[in-house]
């Protein structure tokens, strides 16, 4: 079986139409979603319409968790984030909120004997940022059941999504893997001097899963593709007057750069790395 995996659409039209369209080219059997199907672009109901057409399996983000929900402390909240709710709710039906709040928190199968899990953060957090620096110890934890998963055990495969930057790391015998994003591909890693073409991220990132589907035999292989896919970033950015954050959209669309970089900072800081 191949399966396609996608994550992070965020509202990102027409990235989710040209992925669909390299996946109905591929021979995949099924389409997985990873979730942050909203927040960022100004299509969010297309795009969830879209995913409900074509995903087998759809798991909750925390983009999707945070603007689906009622907010009974929207007054308590910083000024931006409370326009940043509303004007996200505002893109959404009543019914694209309730499908977005019901979505699961993971999704797990065996193929070719590996146990797959699939969820869109950490076991523990929905929002919680796991990246291919952090240390072996966190990395571990990735694989392990918490609350939130229905299933006791130990993931032999891990697949992720939520840091828009797709990697492979291999540690005790078990495989973590990002996919990277759909709709909003940025790299927070960047130097002027030692930087490629934007063209190198600016682009729509998922993987290709290929095994034996259901089995717990390690006779067969199994195989991870990552395809990233041209789309049309200026067609998508037509609509742009009217999002609340079109100048931090427009960034990382068309530059590939993190909105936030304070942010980023810091937490290279805490992980004691000195110079990105």
């Amino acid at each position: 079986m191949r399966i396609a995996i996608i994550s992070d659409i965020h509202g990102n039209l027409e990235a989710l139409k040209s992925t669909l369209n390299d996946i109905s080219k591929r021979n995949i059997d099924e389409i997985i979603c990873l979730g942050d199907i909203i927040a960022k672009g100004v299509h969010p109901k297309e795009c969830i319409e879209l995913i409900k057409e074509n995903c087998k399996v759809v798991i909750q983000g925390n983009c999707d968790y945070h603007f689906a929900r009622e907010h009974d402390d929207l007054d308590k909240l910083p000024e931006i984030e409370q326009k940043r709710i509303l004007w996200n709710q505002s893109l959404l039906r009543q019914e694209d909120r309730e499908y977005l709040s019901n979505l699961p928190y993971s999704y797990e199968f065996y193929m070719s004997g590996s146990l797959v899990r699939l969820l869109h953060a950490s076991p523990e957090k929905i929002n919680f940022t796991v990246t291919n620096n952090d240390s072996i110890e966190t990395k571990y934890k990735m694989f392990l059941p918490s609350k939130n998963i229905k299933s006791d055990k130990i993931a032999d495969v891990l697949i992720y999504g939520h840091i828009h930057h797709p990697f492979m790391d291999k540690i005790y015998n078990k495989t973590l893997i990002n996919i990277g994003s759909v709709g909003n591909s940025f790299d927070v890693i960047r130097n002027e001097e030692k930087d490629s073409s934007v063209q190198e991220t600016c682009k729509s990132f998922y993987l290709i899963l290929e095994g034996e589907y259901g089995s717990k035999e390690y006779t067969s292989d199994l195989s991870f593709q990552f395809v990233r896919v041209p789309y049309d970033i200026d067609k998508e950015l037509v609509d742009e007057s009217i999002n609340l954050e079109k100048d931090a959209y427009r960034l990382e669309l068309k530059e590939g750069r993190y909105r936030n970089m304070e942010k980023v900072e810091k937490y290279f800081k805490d992980l004691g790395v000195k110079d990105i």
